[in-house]
């Protein structure tokens, strides 16, 4: 009864075509914001029809993947549809990640077009693929005819590529096909329908499947994708702004971010236009479900879980606004999807009792691309269904029924840690870490801080007591991991700690947040009453007292959830409107404080912060 989840849905349905159809009925409504750009349907059809034109008479043939190397902008929309249109797969390629990691995919996605902007192109790494932008080469692609490209593509075929992090040192890229997704799409849709009125804030970085909804629903419902600017997704204030400016009435966020987000006086004290708000990726607690409703009581609020394999989301449940149960959970399976929770022999788990949760049904991807052996690892046969080719995903989460057939999650089976919504492999953080000559042992684990906040810490071994052998390790790990993966802590010890039958002891590992284990810069007292001022707030950010005004933030331990509150705090106290990229451009107490001075400089004598009419806002 509980898996009793069958809904028709419109058999062969490609990904694109739910835009396509919506173009003709609304082409002249407005589909995607971004920036001072807009772009309406029948114009963003003609954009993407015209783009898959020139991708198909250059080489990009059904089943192709196709990697895109792009800031949040109106080209990132065009470019994706533009693929799919083409009867290709897309390969989202964050423009941030290092360099090493972008190359791996590059290189085993095997494509012969990489869709890129000019200014993006210095990061690309050498491949012998041939590089299109999407701004300085458009005047090539709008030669195309606008008439519809030929159709290549089944609903089998691949839709897109997300990659995820690997327990081998290899992300592991994800083979989802336009089936897959287009049962989620069309569960939304039904669960939580859009109307034209509606707008919604994609934040989400495109190298998570997260952000597939954030495109695709509005485009199937005739509403406007609002496109935030890069890097806004970081900064609490900036969210607001864009929610309350836009009028967005859809929402994603891990359940940290909300709680910067309500923690905005500005953002809750305008009654912004929320109607739905969806959380992911990590534990959502009641607490932070009733202080949702209490500064936003007439929205709703959706817990929502699914691993990359299932296509986005797996299971939902709505989180009520009164009688809040002691634990949030994360609900039933969706339209189409099956979900079952088991002990190691595959047999069902009784109400309460814990075990490994299973998840089947239409939402699944293909498999791992060129990961044969980890696909028949992770993708097994249905235990409980007798159809042919019916399978499962082993989540390796841990769950348990509740008494009304909702599911409770429980944590990780093996060592994988999920922190702010990222899913993370300690073991390829590890890996990175033991190609370093002097490391002889290396361990990763989520340490939780006095906040409450999960931050990674990584322990090691090494032949000596090298100084310099932390910097080396962070600066490696820059080289090849992207920012959420490098350890906010790094931790020499003489040996790590076993149990009795030899195995490694985690619960014996010390704290990481003791002065003496981090790597850090002479301790300088602040001079000024902004370095002060600086300084106690990131004593209360980072929890230590030894806050010196050369000390790093990020070195230090900081992540960009913690970056967010301390702005935020920074800006109450200061009255100056400072924003995230701030923090980031100069993260120590004296550089942050030279910009708390220069903005009161310009308060003091009046002259306004974006240097006048015509002229571009100083870049602090």
């Amino acid at each position: 009864e509980w898996n009793d989840t069958a809904v028709p849905s419109p058999a062969g349905t490609l990904l694109h075509e739910l835009f396509e159809e919506q173009a003709a009925r609304t082409p002249d409504a407005v589909a995607v914001v971004a920036s001072d750009q807009r772009l309406c349907y029948r114009e963003l059809d003609v954009r993407a029809t015209q783009l898959a034109r020139w991708l198909q008479r250059n080489g990009a043939e059904a089943g192709t993947l196709v990697p895109i190397c792009v800031e949040r902008s109106a080209e990132m929309v065009i470019g994706l549809l533009g693929i799919l249109k083409a009867g290709a797969g897309y390969v989202p390629v964050d423009p941030d990640l290092p360099a090493q990691r972008i190359g791996y995919m590059l290189e085993e996605a095997r494509a012969p077009i990489i869709l890129a902007q000019q200014h993006l192109v210095p990061r690309l790494p050498e491949n012998r693929s041939r590089t299109v932008c999407l701004d300085t080469d458009w005047p090539a692609i709008v030669k195309e005819p606008a008439s519809p490209a030929a159709k290549r593509t089944t609903e089998n075929s691949v839709a897109y590529v997300i990659y995820t992090s690997g327990s081998t040192g290899r992300p592991k890229g994800v083979i989802v096909p336009h089936v897959a997704i287009c049962n989620h799409m069309h569960w939304m849709q039904r669960a939580y329908p859009l109307a034209p009125a509606d707008a919604v804030l994609q934040k989400t970085g495109f190298g998570f499947d997260a952000s597939v909804w954030e495109f695709f629903a509005p485009l199937m419902a005739g509403a406007r994708i609002v496109m935030a600017r890069p890097g806004g997704q970081l900064d609490p204030a900036y969210l607001a702004e864009a929610i309350l400016s836009h009028g967005a009435t859809r929402l994603q966020l891990v359940p940290s971010q909300l709680r910067l987000l309500l923690e905005e006086p500005a953002f809750w004290c305008c009654a912004p236009p929320l109607k739905d708000v969806f959380c992911g990726g990590e534990p959502l607690t009641p607490e932070l479900c009733t202080d949702f409703y209490r500064r936003l009581p007439h929205a709703n609020l959706h817990n929502l879980y699914g691993p990359t394999e299932a296509a986005v989301d797996s299971t939902a449940w709505r989180c009520p606004r009164e009688r809040m149960p002691p634990v949030i959970p994360i609900g039933r399976p969706i339209d189409n999807a099956r979900a079952y929770i088991v002990n190691p022999r595959m047999q069902l788990s009784p109400i309460g009792v814990p075990g490994e949760l299973l998840i089947g049904g239409a939402g699944l991807a293909r498999g791992y691309l060129d990961r044969a052996e980890l696909t028949a690892e992770k993708f097994i046969p249905d235990p409980f269904r007798d159809e042919d080719g019916a399978r499962v995903y082993r989540t390796g989460d841990l769950a348990r029924y509740l008494s009304d057939g909702t599911m409770e999650y429980l944590g990780r089976i093996d060592e994988q840690v999920k922190i702010r919504g990222y899913r993370i492999e300690p073991g390829e953080i590890e890996a990175v870490m033991r190609q370093h000559p002097a490391v002889r042992h290396a361990v990763v684990v989520a340490h939780k801080d006095a906040s409450g906040d999960r931050r990674l810490a990584a322990y090691f071994v090494a032949e000596n007591q090298n100084a310099d052998l932390v910097d080396q390790l962070r600066s490696r790990m820059r080289i090849t991991l992207p920012d959420y993966m490098v350890p906010a802590y790094f931790v020499q010890l003489e040996s790590l700690p076993l149990s009795h039958n030899g195995k490694l002891d985690r619960r014996a590992l010390p704290s990481p947040s003791t002065p003496e284990t981090v790597s850090r810069a002479a301790t300088v007292a602040p001079r000024t009453a902004p370095e002060e001022l600086v300084a106690t707030l990131f004593r209360e950010a980072l929890a230590r007292d030894d806050i010196g005004i050369h000390d790093n933030f990020f070195d230090l331990g900081g992540d960009s959830i913690m970056a967010a509150r301390l702005m935020a705090r920074l800006r109450a106290a200061s009255g100056m409107d400072l924003r995230l990229r701030n923090l980031f451009e100069r993260p120590t107490v004296a550089g942050l404080a030279e910009a708390v001075d220069a903005l009161s400089w310009l308060a003091r004598t009046g002259m306004p912060a974006d240097g006048g009419a015509g002229r571009e806002r100083i870049e602090l």
